[in-house]
């Protein structure tokens, strides 16, 4: 099978949010580099993009809130860049609520520090138990110790919740078993914009945590529940990648199901994983989706795993 090892600017965030215990193992002058950017979305939103999952913003006559917070040295850098979106009056304020839309490092770092200034999070329950609790990911002998108290989730929901902020009108939607167990859909319903977490990579395959319950059939849910509701004029935030519209979602959702079908037949024939791989089961997809931080021989071997019992 062939192997693609091409790098998007993503790759060391997410491989350091999954490879290291403590976010010590960048120098201090790589996060002295990164730069926080915001994309408008309109009506008071951006996505922000820094180094590790993207970001989403809400501002407006309730405050200010944000979705997910990349890592801990991260955070007075993002703190800097709502000040500077917000204007004077909000501009001394932790932003009011924060979101994780999963437990994983390059989303949850920053928690301690907003969550020690008062801000709320919110987040699935699993999600809660998942930062509360040891966790690792053996495929990049990855151990996460236990969080501190400041660092969870205070508010918890288990299938769906409701948030009227901003003149908006949030609905919080669990996506069940796809990059994890914990995952949140975050819908703007007025503004028309869907923040997806780490259930989309944009034009890259994307990593399912298989240890925490993670799966290719979830990943397909998770696009299926947002194709529903989103249409033409949608801007929808994946966890990495460049900000995408529903033409984009659908383009994902299709690879996902074809390189499932292409799988769930060699091991209906009988097939090993190293097998599969050696089918190359993503060759028509490889030009336009290794582009991320996993090679698709790895990615086939992920997408396996989580399709056996």
């Amino acid at each position: 099978m062939k192997k693609i090892i091409q790098h998007y600017g993503i790759t060391l965030g997410i491989a350091a949010a999954l490879m290291a215990t403590s976010p010590g193992v960048l120098t201090s002058e790589h996060w002295d580099e990164v730069e926080i950017k915001p994309i408008p979305l309109g009506a008071g939103l951006y996505m922000l993009m820094g180094n590790g999952g993207n970001m989403g913003l809400s501002i407006g006559e309730d405050g200010t809130f944000i979705i997910d917070d990349q890592y801990a040295p991260l955070a007075d850098k993002i703190q800097a860049a709502i000040n500077s979106l917000s204007g004077n009056d909000l501009s001394g304020s932790s932003p009011r609520f924060l979101i994780n839309t999963h437990w994983h490092g390059d989303h949850t770092g920053g928690n301690e520090h907003f969550g020690g200034g008062g801000t709320v999070i919110i987040a699935h329950e699993n999600v809660r138990e998942a930062l509360k609790g040891e966790k690792t990911i053996p495929l990049f002998n990855m151990h996460k110790p236990p969080s501190p108290k400041a660092a969870l989730p205070v508010i918890t929901f288990s299938e769906e919740m409701s948030l009227h902020l901003n003149g908006d009108d949030l609905s919080l939607r669990h996506a069940p078993s796809a990059h994890t167990d914990g995952d949140a859909l975050i819908v703007f319903n007025n503004a028309n914009v869907i923040h997806m977490g780490d259930t989309f990579f944009n034009r890259m395959y994307p990593f399912i945590d298989v240890d925490s319950g993670g799966s290719i059939a979830g990943l397909i849910a998770a696009a299926d529940q947002v194709l529903a509701i989103a249409n033409d004029e949608s801007k929808i935030i994946p966890g990495h990648g460049a900000l995408a519209n529903k033409a984009d979602l659908q383009a994902y959702r299709d690879m996902l199901a074809e390189v499932e079908s292409n799988i769930a037949e060699l091991l209906k024939a009988g097939k090993s994983a190293d097998e599969i791989v050696d089918e190359w089961p993503t060759a028509d997809f490889d030009g336009a989706w290794a582009n991320g931080f996993l090679t698709a021989d790895v990615w086939v071997k992920i997408v396996v795993s989580s399709m056996q019992p």
